[in-house]
């Protein structure tokens, strides 16, 4: 299926408006400037992870650079107990793990002693500039976020790591910085799991709670959620916008994730949602402000994603493939370019390429034949999600120029 996106004269008029909007809901919330959790919560996801490497110090110095409102982290436990920071099951998406422990690299990061996740690289494969990133400890996040901006710790696959509400209700006791961000209304959990949430509940009866997952179609079933949780936080491809008022209705604040294209954001903001999380908080910041989100923009954006062509992704010629276009009045020398998805793999743009005023260049993720209107990565595996995506376009000097979204209801 192809994903178009609207022309750039109709984008830009669409944003300036739904910001407008946003602005005048933010503004008009009592107490949004001055209590997160009453007003709209710009969330960095895994820090500023669009730009740096996610649950790392690195991405976590860039978030306190950009100042959301806070930074949602992964806790997972290590072998040995210890609340990492760490998203997937296994190390082999964000570290060397392959390399250093060539027998385990599909274990399960819990197997590992906090001692062994030390010796993995946690940030090359976001870029050199993050080499020898290590994965950080749930306490470290207050070094790096404390005072200004607050924290949303994620129990993630709690039941992988046994007992891990009761380490994070201690480690929440051991330092009273969490406390003050508990008390700037800065500090919140959620989880995919409920009864885990409900756990910590018991452990730390102050902290809100946040579920995360589809919401329910019963509002039976909201309000029995609304008795212990303070948030639904959904996927904003897939949410009906009636439920917002629905959830809001049973007592909860409505959030969602992982919003990256500013035309979505503005959209989300004018229907007022509490809470949108993603990974250029940067960007947010600037839609609600109303300023430019994409300063560096040159006209070169990305316009359309074939990502479920017929066949194989990978066909010769004809696999899956996204669209830049130029949208400015000079030609544009895109050798190097690079468009990167939510999970950062990464499709390039060859040497020789320039795209002229209206021009379109294919990039390919399989085999094909160069031409000066495609270039082919000939990649041996698809990229581009069939569920719907986000993508980041860079030069060839790393600046972000463009954010698309593709799929879903929006």
């Amino acid at each position: 299926m192809t994903e178009k996106r609207p022309s750039p004269t109709r984008r830009a008029l669409t944003l300036t408006a739904a910001a407008t909007l946003a602005l005048s809901f933010v503004s008009a919330v009592p107490g949004a400037q001055a209590d997160p959790l009453t007003g709209f919560i710009n969330v960095g996801h895994r820090g500023s992870s669009g730009l740096a490497p996610e649950n790392t110090i690195a991405g976590l110095e860039l978030a306190a650079m950009h100042q959301p409102d806070v930074v949602e982290v992964d806790v997972q436990l290590s072998a040995d107990g210890q609340p990492i920071l760490f998203h997937d099951t296994t190390g082999a998406r964000t570290t060397n793990v392959a390399t250093v422990f060539p027998s385990r690299a599909s274990h399960p990061i819990t197997t590992f002693t906090y001692a062994e996740l030390q010796q993995l690289d946690a940030g090359s494969w976001f870029g050199p500039a993050f080499a020898g990133e290590k994965i950080p400890l749930l306490s470290d996040v207050l070094d790096e976020l404390y005072p200004d901006v607050g924290v949303v710790i994620e129990i993630k696959e709690p039941a992988s790591s046994p007992g891990i509400e009761q380490v994070i209700a201690d480690e929440l006791a051991a330092d009273p910085r969490w406390d003050d961000l508990l008390d700037d209304g800065l500090l919140m959990a959620t989880s995919f799991d409920a009864s885990s949430l409900q756990t910590l509940r018991t452990l730390h009866p102050d902290i809100p709670l946040g579920l995360v997952g589809a919401i329910p179609s019963s509002n039976t079933t909201l309000n029995s959620i609304a008795t212990w949780a303070d948030e639904m936080v959904t996927n904003y491809r897939l949410m009906d916008p009636a439920d917002i008022a629905r959830v809001k209705a049973a007592g909860m604040r409505f959030g969602v994730y992982t919003v990256n294209d500013p035309d979505h954001m503005a959209n989300l903001l004018s229907q007022g949602v509490d809470t949108i999380m993603t990974d250029f908080p940067k960007v947010l910041e600037d839609v609600q402000a109303n300023v430019d989100p994409l300063p560096g923009a040159n006209g070169i954006e990305i316009v359309c994603v074939n990502a479920d062509v017929p066949g194989s992704d990978l066909t010769a010629n004809f696999g899956e493939n996204l669209a830049l276009r130029n949208n400015g009045s000079t030609t544009v020398n895109v050798s190097g370019y690079y468009v990167r998805d939510a999970v950062i793999n990464e499709l390039v743009v060859g040497s020789g390429y320039s795209i002229p005023p209206g021009g379109e260049l294919r990039i390919y993720t399989g085999p094909g034949t160069n031409a000066s209107t495609r270039y082919f990565n000939n990649l041996g595996t698809a990229v581009l999600n069939n569920n719907g995506d986000s993508l980041a376009l860079y030069t060839s000097t790393g600046e972000l120029i463009d954010l698309y979204a593709y799929r879903g209801n929006w």
